[in-house]
């Protein structure tokens, strides 16, 4: 089923939040939107001011108590010591910045609007949000809200069966967490082996989740595009026949590209686009939300994002950069790995070099333990 697409995003991610010294203090939507626009992709029509998320839809998730801490501290223009301890703000990991409450607030605003959307009867990519490690009343991994989290629950509050799935090089572990008791959502996550990787915990394939609703994949460092179109290719069918669901959510985080400063993972962008293009010609009747998240360079992240929306929005574009798009990405401040002989590549195509290579025993070893573990367990969204 094709369905038309949107892009939903706003004007307050040109000013970068974080801080100047934060992994995600770089240009990510923007960026992307600016590519897009440097391609002709996209209509007036398909563009979707992201609102603004009320109290109402973030207690959804998160408590009273949380919600306030992140409006009084951007009233004080500061985090207090007690939301400190107690909400894990104010500190390296979820700094504060201006408009340190309405930012993320606008990207799950966007993240709920993505989903209304897709109950419209459209395809909705909000890149702003898919921040995915967000707890109740705590910050986790850069996340301040659980965008995800909220979108499925807008679904859920139509009956929809979700499945959500999450590509992000991080185990989705908020929104594993949010739906543990809900036998109408299913989680997948293909991550990396959180025995070396954030959050340090959960996301095995024996974590299954209270009602053996959570799939996870979790794959050792330096998995190439033969590896991961492998583990994936081995399990996607199989989480699909168990799950059934009515609507997919995917949160599509780029720290599993091979330039990332984050991500151990060395897939390129060609891969990580086939594995949304089949993920979204298995989306039921063409119902699909997809979110943004992790992605630490902002190079790759805004080449890749520019596919996804061409898949989603089913448009052909070249693979070589316009003028316009090479101008764009010059004028980005980044030289991380200005040195690495792949740096020029980023500013010709907005596509990669493969990193095709053998199927290690220890990839196969996983996806041999998934299918063990998992094949007669019929979670059956009901």
């Amino acid at each position: 089923m094709t369905r038309p697409a949107v892009f939903i995003a706003s004007e307050k991610y040109r000013v970068h939040s974080y801080g100047e010294m934060h992994p995600l203090s770089i240009p990510r939507v923007s960026l992307t939107f600016d590519l897009i626009q440097a391609f002709n992709a996209i209509e007036e029509k398909e563009f979707l001011e992201s609102p603004q998320a009320s109290d109402e839809q973030l207690s959804w998730f998160h408590t009273q108590e949380y919600i306030q801490a992140m409006k009084v501290s951007e009233a004080e223009g500061k985090v207090l010591g007690e939301y400190r301890k107690r909400h894990n703000l104010g500190n390296f990991e979820n700094p504060y910045f201006p408009n340190f409450f309405q930012t993320p607030a606008t990207a799950t605003g966007g993240s709920v609007q993505a989903a209304e959307q897709v109950l419209d009867g459209k395809v909705a990519f909000s890149p702003a949000g898919g921040m995915h490690h967000a707890m109740p009343n705590k910050a986790h991994g850069f996340c301040f809200f659980n965008d995800p989290a909220l979108a499925i629950m807008r679904l859920r509050q139509a009956d929809k069966k979700v499945l959500y799935v999450d590509i992000d090089a991080h185990h989705g572990d908020g929104v594993e967490y949010a739906f543990r008791h809900d036998d109408k959502v299913a989680t997948f996550s293909i991550h990396m082996d959180t025995s070396y990787a954030y959050p340090f915990k959960g996301g095995e394939i024996s974590d299954t989740g209270e009602l053996n609703n959570a799939y996870n994949l979790p794959l050792p460092k330096a998995c190439n595009d033969t590896e991961y179109a492998f583990a994936f290719d081995s399990v996607w069918a199989e989480v699909l026949r168990q799950t059934c669901p009515e609507v997919i959510v995917l949160q599509a985080g780029t720290d599993i590209l091979m330039p990332d400063p984050l991500g151990k993972f060395k897939i390129s962008t060609q891969e990580f686009l086939r594995v949304v293009s089949e993920i979204k010609k298995k989306s039921p009747e063409g119902a699909l939300v997809v979110l943004g998240g992790g992605g630490y360079h902002p190079l790759s992240l805004a080449r890749c994002w520019l596919g996804v929306w061409a898949i989603l929005s089913d448009r052909e574009l070249s693979a070589e950069l316009n003028d316009k798009a090479r101008e764009i990405l010059r004028k980005v401040d980044w030289d991380m790995d200005e040195d690495e002989d792949y740096f020029q590549q980023f500013f010709k195509t907005r596509i990669d070099s493969p990193t095709d290579g053998p199927i290690r025993d220890e990839v196969k070893q996983v996806v041999d333990t998934f299918l063990s573990k998992r094949m007669n367990l019929n979670v059956g969204l009901s």
